[in-house]
């Protein structure tokens, strides 16, 4: 199962901090986070940057390791 680690409006949109969720890749996990946590992580999920075991992926067909951890990082205001 991967890890799914939230950071700020993510972790709000998701209700959670942290939650793992099988999945073969990365479009699947995004999906079936979407399914999970409804329209409001849906659309913070389209505007993440998601890393994958630290580094940023954008293509939904990287496969994840059964122990991967995936980053969801909301854009931060602020400087």
């Amino acid at each position: 199962m991967a890890t799914v680690r939230y950071f700020a409006a993510a972790a709000e949109a998701a209700g959670t901090e942290q939650e793992q969720i099988l999945a073969a890749d990365l479009g699947t996990l995004v999906s079936g986070l979407s399914q999970r946590h409804g329209p409001a992580l849906a659309d913070v999920l389209r505007r993440s940057s998601l890393l994958h075991e630290g580094q940023y992926v954008s293509d939904h067909s990287t496969v994840l390791a059964a122990d991967a951890t995936v980053d969801v990082l909301p854009p931060f205001a602020g400087g």
